[in-house]
């Protein structure tokens, strides 16, 4: 199994990047987060890797974070989440922001992503809950309403990438939904 890379980008396109390592490209699939962190850099990264091995594919998934690939190894042990719809939902919201929705069962985040319903997004909290305790986060505490800021940018007409990068921009002690909203818009306008 690979399961981290070091190399040179040597080309990127919006859901996967070709990772040169040692004059070998390797294509692996990324999340928004890693796309954004890893877009447009010169210098060698390194990226943790999961690889995801079916009859008619070999399938390499990528991250900057230990941290997000720890959370998608554990969605894709989720009967009917495969690697794909894994990579949707942390294309969602950060990988904190989504073990907190977990955590207080909120389902709007993971019902936001194509093919998951109400019904499995409840399945997804049912049998995550208790294993996300596993995984380090950097959750304050007192933040709260990060889905009404998406909410609030998307109604703005941003989309939710675009959303969901400026929130990701705004720093984490301002905990003011409406603050966060103006400090996210600043980035935007950038």
């Amino acid at each position: 199994m690979i399961s981290q890379l070091t190399g040179k980008i040597s080309f990127q396109e919006e859901n996967f990047i070709i990772l040169n390592v040692n004059e070998v490209g390797y294509k692996m699939f990324v999340s928004t987060e890693t796309f954004e962190a890893s877009r447009n850099k010169t210098e060698t990264l390194t990226f943790w890797t999961h690889l995801a091995v079916r009859e008619t594919a070999m399938d390499l998934y990528g991250f900057l974070e230990k941290t997000e690939m720890d959370f998608f190894a554990l969605l894709i042990t989720i009967s009917g989440i495969g690697p794909k719809t894994a990579l949707g939902i942390l294309n969602v919201a950060s990988v904190d922001t989504l073990i907190s929705a977990i955590s207080s069962g909120d389902t709007s985040y993971l019902t936001k992503v194509s093919g998951i319903g109400a019904k499995n997004a409840q399945k997804i909290i049912l049998e995550l809950k208790n294993k996300i305790s596993k995984i380090e986060t950097t959750i304050p505490k007192n933040l709260q309403g990060e889905m009404d800021v998406i909410d609030a940018l998307q109604a703005l007409g941003y989309n939710p990438r675009e959303a969901t990068n400026a929130l990701k921009q705004v720093d984490r002690s301002i905990t003011d939904v409406g603050a966060r909203i103006k400090e996210a818009i600043k980035f935007l306008g950038k």
